[in-house]
């Protein structure tokens, strides 16, 4: 049984990866077990190049960071079970007992964070009934967003990026994955307000 699984291997995903990540040492988060799909194939960011995202290289290939951040993350964060290659096709069941099912397993979970771009393509059952129009992007581009309040769909699932409703753009995208990181180590805290930061100090 994981505590949470995060789908979505691109900006979003991992972003919450991470954040997840940098808070092992807490208390409340020592036991907690962490999975990500890292789905890659049809992330935006295979067609992108970077020159005006804070923190990164300019020029540097969108392909390349998806490669890079996944090798971050088992590297810093091992702890974090990378699940590649398999597509989610059903979540089933609610809070705090889901089943996510691929093309090649299921997953018992108790939290789902879902961040896989907002392209009318989405079929993923079990959240179809959430699906409606993106707010904040062209008509024309036929966009959908899961219905949320905060990026909270219903108990026990997180949308984040643009499947939130928000622009496509890096740093709006990373910071959406952030956000929901600290709303589940806020969760986890008992409700207390929490975050993670790293320091030199």
């Amino acid at each position: 049984m994981f505590d949470v699984l995060i789908i979505g291997g691109g900006v979003s995903g991992m972003s919450c990866a991470l954040v997840l990540g940098s808070a092992k040492n807490k208390t409340f988060v020592t036991d907690k077990k962490i999975g990500i799909f890292t789905h890659q194939k049809n992330s935006s960011l295979q067609e992108a190049i970077f020159y005006n995202a804070y923190g990164i290289t300019s020029g540097k290939l969108g392909s390349e960071l998806l490669t890079e951040s996944t090798q971050h993350l088992a590297t810093t964060y091992p702890h974090i079970t990378q699940i590649s290659n398999e597509k989610v096709m059903k979540i089933e069941g609610s809070y705090p007992e889901f089943t996510v099912v691929t093309n090649k397993n299921s997953y018992q979970t108790k939290n789902i964070v879902v961040g896989i771009g907002s392209a009318n393509t989405f079929a993923i059952k079990g959240l179809m009934q959430f699906v409606e129009p993106h707010k904040k992007a062209l008509p024309e581009k036929q966009r959908i967003q899961l219905k949320n309040e905060d990026h909270k769909v219903a108990d026990g699932i997180y949308v984040i990026g643009t499947l939130a409703g928000w622009r496509s753009q890096l740093a709006i995208a990373a910071g959406s994955g952030a956000a929901v990181a600290t709303d589940i180590l806020t969760l986890w805290n008992n409700g207390t307000q929490t975050h993670a930061h790293d320091s030199i100090r």
